[in-house]
Order: C-alpha cells, then structure tokens, then sequence
C-alpha cells in the first residue's frame, strides 16, 4: 500500500509513448485516483485508489509524510467522500436493489458511513435508527458544535400516515425525515419527519434546524417553511408543475436560506431570511457546477460555472476571487477544479485536465508556495495516447446556433476522417472540453468523436432548454445530423462514414438516427437507451407512486406528448420504428439498470428481430446504469469498437 501512495505522490514525468495506441483497457479502466480530500486541519489527506477494479481508501499525514490509516471497500462503488473533523471520514456509496425489494422496485440506494480514522473502524450511519433503512438522500451535512463534529442526514423514515384523498382517506408509508448523528459514538437522533411531502431540509451552522422544502406533486404546490418558534411555518409558496424550487445551502451572510428556482425566476438563486422574507436581489445561478461554501461558517463564497467553453469561479469577496484567479493562473492551458480545501482554505486539492497530458489532481500549499502533484487519473496514458478536443459552432437547420466539440485522431490529416456522433445523455445535460474517456478512446482507433450540445441541453440558458421541448426524435435529433453536414461541408469528415454512438438518451439519439433520421450513419451502438416511450414514462410514474406524477409531466412535455396514449409517442419511439431500419445496430444495456430498465433494450431487440433486422444485443452483468464497474466499462467499450471497426472501419 505503501509504495502504491508513494507512486501517486510522485511528480509525474512527461515520457514519450510509443507510436501505436495505447491498449483500450488504458481509456475503459476506472480512474486510478476517483477523489481526493484534504482534512480541515490540511494535515491529513484522503485518496480513494482504484487498483484491479477494488477501491482502498488511503490516509496520508502530509506532515509525517506516512499513512497513517485507512480501509478496503473492495468492489463498493463509492459516490462521495467528505471530512468531519480530523478524525472522521463520510463515505456514501451506492447499491441496486437491497432490503426493500419486497416493497417497492429494484432501485440504486445511496448509504453513508462513518470511518473513524485513528480506530480505523467504518460504522454505517442511521444503522441504530427503528423504521429507518439507513438509505440517505443527500449528501451528509457537517457541522461542529461545541467542538464534537454531527452529521445530519436526510433519509427514509416509514410509518403509516393516512390522509385525506378524492374518494376518501388513503394511507401512505415512508417520508423524509432529518436525523442528527453524534459521530463520536454515531448514535441518532431524529430531527425533522412531521411532513409528508418533505423533498428536503436546511440546517443552520449552527446545526438547528433553518429551513423545509415541501412539495405536493398531486396538487402542484411548492411551499418553503421556516423553523421558527419551535414550530415549521409556511414562508414562501408558489405553484410549481415541473421547475420545483429547492433549497440550496446557506446563503452569503452565512443565516439566510438560499434557494433555486424560486418566484419565476428558473434558473437563478434568491436569499431567503430565517424569517421568510426574500432579501437582496436574485443571484445568477449556475449553468453546470455548484455553490463553494465556507469550511468553518458554512455561508455562500461563490459559485462554480461553466461559461461558454471554460470553467470559471465567482467569489463574492474580491480577495477570494483575485486568489483563485491567482490560483488557476498557474496551471496555464490547463482545465482547473476545486476538488477540496483545508478550514483555512490554506492548503487545496485541485483537479487538472492538460489538453496534452490528461486529467490528474495536485495538492497546493498557499503557505509554502508550492505544489504536489498526486496522480493522474489514467496513467497508463500518455501524451500520444491523448487526441486533441477543439471547440465547434454551427447553425442547425432553422438558424438555432449551436455548439459541442471534436476530438480528432492523433496523427491523422484532419480531412476525410471517418467520424463517430456521441450524443450526451440526460438530455437536459452537456459536454464540456476536456478529457472524456470513452470519446478518447474512440479517437484513438483513427475515428473524429463529434459531441453536440443540442437544443435542450442544460448550461446554455432557459430558452435553450425549451427549446428542446416536443423534440424528442425531432430537432434535438437534426441537431446531430446537422453537425455532420457541417464537419462534411469543411471536408473534415466523409459523410459516407457516420456511425452514431450514445448512452441513456444519446442510446435513444443512436436508434433514432437508426430509425427517425434515415441515410446518416452507418451504424448505430446504443448502451442503455430508452426504445419504448410509453412504457418507459408509465414504469418510472408508477415506481414513485404520487410523485411519479410530476415525472411524468417532465418527460412528457420533453417528448412532446400530453399524455401516455397519444400516437405521437409510437411516433418518436424506435422500438415501434424497427420495420425502418436499414443499418446494423448494437445494444448494451446493464441489468441491473434502475434508471432506464434492461426492459428497454430487450424491447428493441424483440422488435428487431421480428422486423428481420441485423442487431447484436450485449448483456452487461451486475452492472448499473453508470458503467460503474471497470469489467463492465471495459467490455462495453470492446464490443462498440469491434462494432464500428466492422461497420465502419477507420481506414
């Protein structure tokens, strides 16, 4: 263990690469270092190590310069790592499925754990907790008071309430309920569960209670509560059929309640006071990334964005903002991230991403004036294994502008290249610049990787992302095509060599290029995407009972349909489309997918195999919808490039 954090905290040493490829275990392989912490005192460092596919938490004492603890999660997929104190590390990880299964549907649970770091000893949080499943909902909050550090925790709390319905009275079990956890002996104390239709709760630094998020999505009624004479009081209210506001964190002077989405404003903040009250003007909101807090008085410092093609940090507090400028001003040409700071906000650890050497993360100290680098992300790649990404604008068909990004294969003349499109999921998600693993790795076998934030993307404004509203199969499918034309007008590509490539809603954008967007693409490779619109919207509405209505509203109004018998559905839904296939399509889809079902994909097959039509279906075992599994990830990226070098070879 030992030498492998001692290979991490070495400098990294620029080494030529040989001229072929690396193999495409080195781009499908799980980051060797997935996150990196540094404890409020900036003595201690935690890593999370992936070697093998089996992930080790390590803890350094920067100051002794030896590890000082540490634990095995094995196979755990882990989502989040987060210092309470020095002595106590938050883990949160995931499973699918669990105790619940004979209760409700198969579902990806998220837990946390407290790992005390000097007793190396992990102790599942809300595990003492009667009616409780210790399944959180959040990330855990941490506050120090009187000197021990809590956890606060929102998760599952079940009991039987009985309320009133159309028709009569109807009982309904489980609500969200905020738990306070001692983590000196991680023994819980229960908060907050008088409201049923809790989607959320603030907590002063305090730690006591601030602020509820309440939302009814049978009624379409929003309210935001204040904790006010030991009792919830309605503040703030409005209705909300899809945007629903929701609290964010404390806001700039460390007590108001900041929040998104409230009155008409969608995509700003607005600062709510303890008494309820709306105070200062609206904040703008981030298009992607979050809110930066303060370790120790936990009130709003800035906000992380992207802006156009750059990620960009606004600190309120001018010398906040000339040290970060200060900061990223020295990782010139390179991608700069805060990953994690110290109380003091003295030392820092920082994710870089070098558009010729990769993503890795270095640990600055502002004391010292100096930097450490930890380790690269994939080190088995090398500066020839990394192909350039170059910034694209286009119009689309009607005049909508347009933009995403072209990875270009090393070594080849930028002209007549064979090109794969690799759409983004979500749909209301982006690309960014940067590194992107799976689209290196198809760059790096001869092929042009085109991503395109089409219409209905998040990140690019309100009337972007209505945009994109009804055009499911429509102009968000032309957005693609359109980028190929254009690349084919400069002769960057040969529009004769087009496959298309996507997972989750860009699997459904590769059967709809298959399908609703004929004489495009050579091929088609769909890993985990919806095939049955209908079905897919009824599945997800009735896995959530009540708040499965407000699902619904969403995707339908994306797919352009008012409810889940109009025709326009079947129209837009490849699986009832699989008579009009002309090229051979792959389908990967995880079976233990709890996001888009491995229904979906059986659909399709069975569709396509009763239509006559040349398909390969690929079953990924034990695997999620995220590809989080290195064995999974790596078969997945093996049969899509044996797909594409079939269908569309690269030379």
């Amino acid at each position: 263990m030992k030498a492998i954090l001692l290979s991490l905290l070495a400098l990294a040493a620029v080494v030529a690469g040989p001229a072929a490829a690396a193999p495409l275990a080195a781009y499908g392989e799980l980051p060797t270092i997935e996150q990196v912490a540094v404890s409020p005192s900036g003595r201690l460092l935690a890593l999370e190590v992936v070697k093998d596919d089996k992930r080790t938490i390590v803890v350094q004492d920067l100051v002794a310069r030896k590890i000082v603890s540490g634990v095995n999660a094995g196979t755990a997929k882990l989502r989040g790592m987060e210092w309470a104190g020095d002595d106590h590390l938050i883990l949160i990880s995931s499973f699918t499925g669990g105790a619940l299964d004979l209760l409700v549907d198969t579902r990806e649970w998220f837990i946390a754990a407290d790992f005390n770091v000097a007793a190396k000893k992990l102790t599942p949080l809300l595990g003492d907790v009667d009616l409780s499943l210790n399944a959180i909902s959040d990330t855990p909050v941490i506050r120090i008071i009187d000197g021990r550090p809590y956890a606060f925790v929102q998760g599952g709390y079940f009991g039987a309430h009985v309320e009133e319905a159309a028709g009569g009275m109807r009982m309904r079990y489980g609500q969200l309920a905020l738990f306070k956890i001692d983590l000196d002996d991680d023994r819980s104390t229960l908060v907050a569960a008088d409201e049923l239709n809790a989607t959320g709760y603030l907590v002063d630094a305090d730690g006591q209670p601030l602020a509820e998020s309440v939302y009814d999505a049978i009624s379409k009624h929003w309210t935001l509560k204040v904790w006010r004479d030991r009792q919830w009081r309605a503040a703030q209210a409005q209705d909300a059929a899809i945007e629903t506001p929701y609290l964010v964190g404390l806001g700039r002077d460390g007590r108001s309640i900041l929040v998104h989405g409230l009155d008409a404003n969608r995509e700003g903040l607005r600062e709510v006071s303890p008494d309820g009250g709306v105070v200062g003007d609206p904040l703008p909101g981030p298009s992607t990334g979050g809110a930066i807090y303060d370790p120790v008085t936990h009130r709003l410092l800035g906000m992380e964005d992207l802006q156009g093609d750059e990620r960009v940090y606004r600190f309120y507090d001018a010398g906040d903002d000339l040290q970060w400028r200060s900061i990223a001003a020295s990782f010139p040409g390179q991608r700069v991230e805060l990953e994690s700071t110290s109380a003091d906000r003295r030392r820092l650890v920082l994710h870089l991403d070098s558009p010729t050497d990769g993503p890795g993360y270095v640990l600055v100290d502002l004391n010292s004036k100096s930097s450490q680098w930890l380790g690269a992300d994939y080190p088995q790649l090398t500066a020839p294994d990394i192909s350039e990404v170059e910034p694209v604008r286009f119009p689309a068909a009607d005049g909508l502008g347009l933009t995403g990004y072209l990875t270009l294969p090393r070594g080849r003349d930028p002209n007549n290249l064979p090109l794969v499109v690799f759409p983004h999921g979500g749909p209301a998600a982006r690309d960014e610049p940067g590194f992107d693993w799976w689209a290196q790795a198809m760059a790096s076998r001869g092929y042009a990787v085109l991503q395109v934030n089409y219409r209905g993307s998040w990140g690019f404004g309100w009337d972007f992302l209505k945009a994109g509203f009804g055009e499911w199969g429509g102009k968000m499918q032309t957005d693609l095509s359109d980028g190929v034309r254009f690349l084919a007008s400069k002769g960057t590509i040969d529009p004769k060599r087009v496959c298309i490539v996507g997972a989750s809603y860009g699997g459904y954008a590769a059967l709809a290029g298959a399908t609703l967007d004929p004489g495009v693409y050579r091929c088609a490779v769909d890993v985990s995407g919806p095939a049955e619109l209908a079905k897919l919207v009824a599945w997800g509405k009735a896995r959530a009972g009540d708040d499965g209505v407000a699902g619904q509203r969403y995707w339908l109004r994306y797919m352009g349909a008012e409810n889940l018998a109009e025709p326009h559905l079947q129209a837009i839904s490849p699986a009832d489309l699989a008579d009009k296939v002309t090229i051979p399509i792959l389908i990967i889809h995880g079976k233990d997918d709890t996001v888009v079902p491995f229904a979906q994909s059986q659909i399709m097959a069975d569709a396509l195999a009763k239509a006559g039509k040349p398909y390969q279906l690929v079953v990924l075992n034990h695997e999620d919808h995220w590809l989080s599994s290195g064995d999974t990830r790596r078969q997945m990226l093996d049969a899509t490039m044996d797909f594409l070098a079939k269908y569309n070879p690269p030379s």
